[in-house]
């Protein structure tokens, strides 16, 4: 298997809460997780000498350690499956917090700037809200050859990842969440606002031919303020300020649901 590297060349700044976040884990561990185990097991213990009280039988080492051996290849079997999946999870969400981080200093160019935007059955990484437009940005944090370079193509239709198709299609990703970002907002405001779809590649270089008519972005995150400042102003403060109220109270509301 060809060996992989992050990406990321450092890890994510913390974030706020993260702190509690950790703790609130850590007592979920220690004080709920770890005892409610333990009880199980002894639990199991009581029932099994219970049973033996009850129906009388000699030991039986053998039987219990074949379900013992049992046990034990089941959980490695289920640790090497969920380990990759651990890191892949671990690398992209360190990636959409660098992502989310760097889009945080868009606040001083007059952006809104929202986080996880829950949709149905799907999640909206990173939504931009300023004077060049309404933007649903997708974070792809993808693992780069540990040699030799890590390029993706774009133009304009096709995307190719160091020569390669990808599995799942970004850009056909990318294009359904601004339309229903778009709907949203046009059903809560009564206005049709453009929304621009963004794929960005932490990490990686992304060629482009010059002078490529496109429906949508697909970049370096260093690369987008530069995109943003070359774009024309199309909202007012006022309807920045509208968009950025009924997506704050729909967040709002998938959150209240979700307690």
């Amino acid at each position: 298997m060809e060996k992989k590297r992050s990406p990321l060349k450092a890890n994510p700044l913390r974030n706020p809460g993260q702190s509690l976040d950790e703790q609130r884990l850590d007592l979920a561990y220690d004080e709920l997780l770890t005892p409610s185990a333990m009880a199980l097991m002894l639990l199991l213990l009581a029932a099994i000498e219970w049973w033996r009280y009850f129906v009388p039988s000699p030991p039986r080492p053998i039987l219990f350690s074949l379900f013992a051996v049992g046990g034990l290849g089941y959980a490695i079997y289920k640790v090497r499956r969920a380990w990759p999946k651990l890191r892949a999870l671990r690398q992209a969400s360190h990636g959409e917090k660098i992502v989310g981080q760097f889009l945080e200093s868009l606040r001083e160019r007059g952006y809104r700037v929202f986080h996880d935007v829950a949709g149905e059955g799907f999640n909206l990484d990173h939504v931009l809200v300023g004077p060049a437009g309404v933007f649903t940005i997708e974070t792809k944090t993808l693992s780069k050859p540990a040699r030799g370079e890590a390029k993706v193509f774009f133009d304009g239709e096709r995307l190719l990842i160091n020569g390669l198709e990808p599995d799942r299609d970004p850009l056909v990703q990318a294009k359904a969440q601004a339309r229903w970002l778009g709907d949203l907002l046009a059903d809560s405001t009564g206005r049709r606002f453009r929304i621009w779809p963004v794929v960005l590649f932490p990490g990686w270089y992304v060629d482009e031919p010059h002078g490529l008519k496109r429906e949508l972005w697909v970049l370096n995150p260093k690369a987008l303020p530069a995109f943003l400042d070359h774009e024309a102003k199309v909202l007012e403060p006022e309807d920045v300020q509208l968009a950025s109220f009924h997506l704050s109270r729909f967040i709002r509301g998938c959150d209240e649901k979700n307690r």
